[in-house]
């Protein structure tokens, strides 16, 4: 059994101040559950800081309210950091004090000016959201990062971002016209360029706003020669606290230059007024290939010559990552495999303008320059031309900082030293040497970045719960640090310093005490992100230093390996922020999307269960012996429900937070297929549920759900009486207020036995499959049935028949057993695993005849070859197709011409886990002579069960408003291949999708 965890407590004060601030009138969260804590105690780096607490502002005032607050005397001992979209590399965001999450409520765009082509937003605007709304316009915001659908704009500022590009559009802070921060006390400043007589005026302010102004023009007048002198000439300058950009172009002082890329240290961006740039009208990306990683790097100065939009750069390690990765199926055509000559590094080069002849002129004088020039040996090119095609190579790249997690293995690429600057005249020079340097220690490594800016992002493997190689990380900075300085480059040239920056005063030198005196006029007190970029005059506390903050490996050390290996779908999460997803219309990840709350997404949850692990370790607790635990359901009832009495009363267990996070989640697999790392919530979410519920009492709601797929072929014996006593109000009343169900479906009245009879379907057996032909073998098909569409959706299972009757195919249906799927979600892995076990073993003799299989229900299918592939003693499991699947096979090249147009609304699982079944169904309905057209969209909200269950009924509602709804009533007959998108849809939208086999079957001859 588990243990009863307790958890760390704020310090005292910390509850003082959040006390103090609600009575103050603050409008937004406060939380100091330990959850919310452990969530927001890492990022995308390798560090872990434990939060106090955190708080979730509603607005502006909100914000002025904590400013205020914490300059009064009592709570100068008060630490706050701000925090968007929580995806740094560096710990910008993370501390020990209260976390300022600015992006959950602070999202608004609140005004877009096409003519002046501007923007006004809140800082927890995301970059993608922006350009959603952008894009209708032709504008778009241009820095563009890797993290662009979760990173917001406030995080973007306070780190000066940059990415793809840069050498064109320049960072952030060249496109950040004007912007509205909240300093400490509560004044707000409004910063922007200034005029000298405006200088003049904003200095002779009294309060913070003029002791700010004062210094910075001081600091400007008297260190002019030395700022010149310390601020290097690239392209990626130094960001935060940029004194050589304090005067503009046109001589106006302007305090953003500082401002942009402080890390929240100086200040709390609430708002900002952004310049917009036209979309380019057509693009075209030339993807060129490399024997060797160094030829690319040694290329790109030749490349430049051309003057594309930005040349980037991936290593073969991270193109063979994404050749196993969900995006590949949409980019391998540009990167041809050649057995012999090997691909080993690519340079993606792109040319865009308003011009199409033109943009043409300048990709044909480039590949001809390709074509003769010898001086480095290329093994080839493609084209990627057209906006849609270099958008699909460019998520492949996107997705290389995940994708560099996902390898086998405890040693895998570490964020430490993976943002370094160098002039990119001198980079293959540097690249060497640093090679060099890690080659030394006997480490892999991967590289990608923007060779274009001399930016390279390189990631040294290094296991970081053994103390060993983390105490690499101390060696390997210092010696990264000074062979940047010595190529006249920057250790920190895009991610911001965060907890590096122990090498600030070395870099800075004498002007060091400057940025000291310009820190300790925004925060005298050293209360906002302290040990971050600099600290002020006189401060007892120094910069943090990286071998001084806790590792997340120091914490992950103490979790049993045999557990740790054995969670490894969660406890791997390596803080990408991939499941941070703002695009509503992309399937990961629906609760986060619903809740806007981090511990409902993918990420939170492994983060989660990590620290559950250590603290059931903590307490001489097995995991993996209590999961095999042996007591029975009467013999564990009378603990459970003593522990159930004790929750009741309030007593604390950080388990009931765990419980909460997990419960939240659909099980619709979305972070198992899109998560770059392919942490897998569904898969331990299970595990957390069976272990839960040995100590905690089972609602009766699930022992329903989870006993569905066994008692519903009972039931249907008699579907009049089912229905009418389901149908029932005061029966439906009664499951909603006392089991927590509700809209439970009824069995459909549908006469299958006349289709079978018709069809000639026969029973599938071991003896009627293997008495067949080899001919009618090839002729036949086995059907499997499940619970949803066999007793719920009959109509469905007999077009399928039908349709592969039509066909000339002859069916035979597989006996009724239960998939178990239900009882995995619930936790029940017990019976599951003998659900899985009897049934496997029973399909796979019929899989053996040689017939195949196929399944109707995605989500039910592909329990087939997921979750079974997992179960102890099942050593093979049965090949069941999805219906496209076989149908690619079936079917002729073309059967007849039918000029209609169809959209289909994919499951979630199926697209996700399986990213070639919706070509799969256009190349199906385009053999029946009709057009399908892929709908992009998130989740349904009903996800099995999920939507059903009385507790998920206003975040299920929310999930379907935000994607389903707005694509009902579009040109174009829908199509769903979920059950339970299509039962979602009958139920909160009254309209009844069909299935894509049933408009095959109207088409068939």
């Amino acid at each position: 059994m588990i243990a009863q965890l307790p958890t760390v407590a704020p310090a005292p004060q910390y509850p003082e101040f959040l006390e103090a601030l609600r009575t103050r009138g603050f409008r937004g969260q406060l939380s100091a559950d330990y959850a919310t804590r452990t969530v927001l105690a890492t990022d995308n780096s390798i560090y872990q800081r434990l939060p106090q607490a955190a708080v979730f502002p509603l607005d502006a005032d909100d914000i002025a309210r904590i400013a205020t607050l914490m300059a009064e005397p009592r709570f100068r001992q008060i630490k706050l950091t701000p925090r968007g979209g929580g995806t740094g590399t560096n710990g910008q965001s993370l501390t020990d004090g209260i976390v300022v999450d600015l992006s959950r409520h602070m999202n608004g765009i609140l005004e877009i000016n096409v003519a002046e082509r501007w923007v006004r937003v809140q800082a927890g605007v995301v970059k993608d959201q922006l350009n959603a709304a952008l894009k209708p316009h032709g504008l778009f915001f241009a820095p563009e990062l890797s993290t662009s659908n979760r990173a917001t704009i406030g995080g973007m500022i306070n780190t000066d971002a940059s990415g793809q590009g840069s050498c064109t559009y320049g960072k952030t802070r060249d496109h950040v016209l004007e912007l509205h921060s909240v300093l400490l006390g509560g004044e707000r400043l409004h910063s922007q360029p200034l005029s000298d007589a405006q200088l003049d005026a904003a200095c002779a302010h009294t309060g913070r706003i003029g002791e700010v102004y004062r210094t910075a023009r001081q600091i400007h007048e008297t260190q002019a020669d030395l700022i010149e002198s310390v601020f290097p000439t690239l392209n990626r300058c130094l960001t935060g606290y940029d004194l050589a950009h304090l005067r503009d172009e046109q001589g106006r002082f302007n305090l953003n230059s500082v401002l942009c890329g402080a890390e929240g240290s100086l200040g709390y961006i609430v708002e900002a007024k952004l310049n917009v740039l036209p979309i380019p009208t057509y693009s075209v990306l030339v993807n060129v290939r490399y024997g060797s990683f160094m030829d690319a790097l040694r290329d790109a100065n030749a490349l430049l010559a051309h003057k594309p939009l930005s040349i980037e750069t991936v290593d073969s390690k991270v193109l063979m990552l994404a050749m196993k990765d969900i995006v590949w199926h949409s980019v391998a055509e540009y990167f041809p495999a050649d057995a012999e000559r090997p691909t080993l590094g690519i340079n993606l080069v792109e040319f865009s303008g308003e011009d199409v002849a033109q943009v043409n002129a300048c990709v044909a004088a480039f590949v001809e320059h390709l074509q003769v020039d010898t001086t480095i040996q290329r093994l080839g090119h493609t084209l990627a031309e057209g906006a849609a095609a270099v958008t699909r190579v460019y998520a492949m790249r996107k997705r290389s900082v995940g994708l560099l997690g996902n390898v086998e293995g405890e040693v895998r690429p570490q964020p430490f030293v993976e943002d370094t600057a160098v002039p990119p005249e001198k980079l293959a020079d540097y690249i060497t040497e640093f090679r060099a340097l890690l080659d030394s220690y006997g480490l892999a490594y991967g590289m990608f970045g923007h060779v274009d800016a001399g930016v390279l992002h390189v990631r040294p493997a290094l296991d970081m719960k053994d103390p060993a190689q983390a105490a690499l990380v101390k060696p390997i900075s210092d010696a990264v640090a000074a062979l940047t300085r010595r190529y006249g480059g920057l250790l920190w040239g895009e991610h911001g310093k965060g907890l590096r920056s122990e090498y600030v005063p070395e870099f800075f030198g004498e002007l060091y005490p400057a940025l000291q005196s310009l820190k300790g006029a925004f925060d005298p007190h050293n209360q906002l992100n302290p040990g971050k970029i600099c600290t002020p005059p006189d401060s007892a506390q120094g910069l943090l230093k990286v071998n001084e903050v806790t590792l997340r490996g120091d914490l992950d050390r103490q979790i049993d390996e045999r557990v740790w290996q054995s969670f490894g779908t969660a406890v791997h999460c390596n803080g990408n922020g991939a499941c941070y997803n703002f695009d509503p219309d992309d399937a990961m990840c629906p609760s986060w999307k619903a809740t806007r709350e981090r511990q409902h997404s993918p990420k939170g949850r492994a983060s989660l269960i990590r620290e559950w692990l250590r603290l059931q370790g903590a307490a001489q607790i097995d995991v993996l012996e209590a999961a095999r635990g042996k007591v029975s359901w009467l013999k564990g009832w009378p603990a459970r429900l003593r522990n159930n009495l004790a929750r009741s009363r309030g007593e604390a267990d950080f388990s009931h937070e765990v419980y909460d996070a997990m419960a939240g989640c659909l099980a619709c697999k979305s972070c198992a297929g899109q998560c770059p790392i392919k942490v897998n919530v569904p898969e331990f979410r299970s595990r957390f549920l069976q272990l839960y519920h040995g100590r905690y009492q089972r609602p009766m709601r699930d022992y329903l759900i989870g006993s569905l797929e066994f008692t519903i072929p009972y039931l249907a014996y008699a579907p009049g009486l089912y229905n009418a006593v389901m149908g029932s109000r005061w029966i439906s009343g009664l499951l909603e207020r006392h089991i927590g169900m509700l809209d439970s479906p009824l069995i459909h009245r549908f006469n299958l036995q006349a289709v079978l009879t018709r069809c000639n379907v026969g029973v599938a057996s071991v003896s009627a499959l293997r008495s067949l032909t080899p001919a009618q073998r090839e002729r036949s098909v086995v059907l499997v049935q499940d619970a949803f569409t066999r007793y719920f959706e009959t109509p469905l299972l007999a077009s399928f028949i039908q349709l592969a009757h039509r066909l000339g195919y002859r069916v035979f249906l597989a006996p009724y057993s239960a998939n178990g799927k239900p009882l995995h979600v619930q936790g029940f892995l017990g019976a599951f695993n003998q659900a899985a076990i009897r049934n496997a073993r029973q399909l796979k003799a019929l899989a053996d005849c040689e017939v195949p299989l196929v399944g109707l229900d995605p989500a039910m299918t592909l329990v087939y070859r997921q979750e079974y592939q997992k179960v102890p003693g099942l050593t093979e499991c049965p090949n069941v197709l999805l219906p496209q699947e076989w149908l690619v096979d079936a079917l002729p090249e073309r059967l007849n011409s039918a000029p209609q147009t169809y959209r289909l609304l994919a499951h979630c699982t199926e697209k996700t886990n399986v990213p070639a079944s919706t070509a799969q169904w256009q190349t199906v309905f385009a053999r029946f002579g009709l057009k399908l057209v892929n709908e992009a969209t998130g989740c349904c909200g009903m996800s099995g069960t999920y939507g059903h269950e009385a507790r998920n009924q206003d975040t299920s509602r929310v999930i379907f408003e935000q994607s389903w709804a707005g694509k009902l009533d579009k040109p174009g007959e829908a199509l769903a291949t979920g059950y339970s998108c299509r039962s979602q849809v009958k139920r909160l939208a009254d309209q009844q999708l069909r299935h894509p086999l049933e408009v095959l079957l109207e088409h068939a001859l």
